[in-house]
């Protein structure tokens, strides 16, 4: 196969920051997707409805001319959220909430400190049809970072999901077989985001010959077997897995230095990215339910009108892409050759 047309798709787990940087990440995001899930996590964050109404004209006033990129804006939980913020945030259109425990990545040291506080409010996201989306990770000092998702899993996810099996909860940009096993195993109100990094790379990328910090993420990169299991899942075309990139951007400076961010800003080259690794897999007729279908059916929202068109040409991601302020972004797979490229 050397051409594909898909259901325009949409990106169900991504990092826009604010100010000028809005203006490189949103028509990055705006060339191929229809809708995305956008993430909370600023400075300060995004804790109540009018900061969400604030941030999403901030986005819209950035998109490209013309364009009818739709933000799906999401809640930042705290161990000061109350029952009345998901209900007024809810009021004006906030799709979902975001459960971070504090520490565990970018811009999240203000996040949720203790779980069981919030069991409340999960209660009445549940009774507002307001989605949770979790990054799933401990953040104790004896857990090993390789270690952290399934120690959140077998301590904090399976309690929420048999307390709360009315709410729909997204396992963000999973990264272990043991995730993968759980969502498959999980009542039909538990699904997963997977990245692109996560699909096509394993700490092997990261570690060997070098320190690799581009590919520096959180959740980190995993061993091969997980790697493996992740790609083994898309491929059955389960309905329960779909598209969130968590493309997050970082200035260059920032990602190389004595203590590097964590994020892969992959907006550029995403579907792209996705569409060389469905290939890989010999599944490219499982990509559009993965990239345009499976996430919607989730969030309760229709499917997109329209399609894109990719065809199989090689191509070279570019080293660097300058921001607004003039700044680089060293963007994920950077240098590196992809296999398929967006035409339409």
């Amino acid at each position: 196969m050397t051409q594909i047309k898909i259901q325009t798709p949409d990106d169900w787990h991504l990092h826009f920051r604010d100010g000028d940087m809005l203006n490189e990440t949103v028509p990055a995001t705006a060339r191929c997707f229809k809708r995305a899930i956008v993430m909370p996590n600023l400075v300060p964050p995004v804790t109540n409805a009018k900061m969400v109404e604030e941030y999403r004209h901030r986005i819209l006033a950035a998109r490209p001319e013309g364009s009818k990129f739709e933000p799906l804006m999401t809640l930042y939980l705290t161990n000061g959220t109350t029952r009345e913020d998901i209900i007024a945030a809810k009021q004006v259109g906030t799709v979902a909430a975001k459960l971070y425990p504090a520490g565990a990545t970018t811009n999240s040291d203000a996040a949720v400190k203790s779980l069981d506080p919030l069991f409340p409010i999960f209660e009445e996201m549940q009774k507002q049809g307001m989605l949770l989306l979790i990054h799933g990770e401990v953040t104790d000092d004896h857990i090993d970072i390789f270690d952290r998702e399934k120690e959140f899993i077998d301590r904090n996810l399976t309690r929420i999901v048999a307390t709360f099996p009315e709410l729909k909860i997204v396992f963000e940009h999973i990264t272990t077989k043991d995730a993968v096993d759980f969502v498959v195993s999980a009542n039909d109100n538990v699904a997963a985001t997977i990245t692109p990094q996560h699909l096509l790379l394993n700490r092997n990328d990261m570690l060997v010959g070098g320190i690799r910090p581009h590919n520096y993420c959180l959740p980190v990169l995993k061993r091969n077997i997980h790697q493996q299991a992740l790609r083994e899942v898309v491929a059955t075309g389960n309905k329960k897995f779909f598209l969130g990139t968590d493309s997050a951007p970082h200035e260059k400076d920032k990602k190389e230095s004595a203590c590097g961010c964590a994020g892969c800003y992959s907006a550029w080259s995403a579907i792209e990215l996705y569409t060389h690794v469905f290939d890989e897999l010999d599944a490219l007729d499982k990509l559009e339910g993965f990239a345009s279908h499976h996430g919607a059916d989730f969030y309760g929202l229709p499917r997109n009108h329209g399609t894109i068109t990719l065809v199989k040409e090689d191509w070279t991601i570019p080293e660097k892409i300058i921001l607004p302020n003039g700044n680089p972004i060293v963007p994920f797979f950077a240098g590196q050759n992809c296999t398929w490229k967006l035409i339409d």
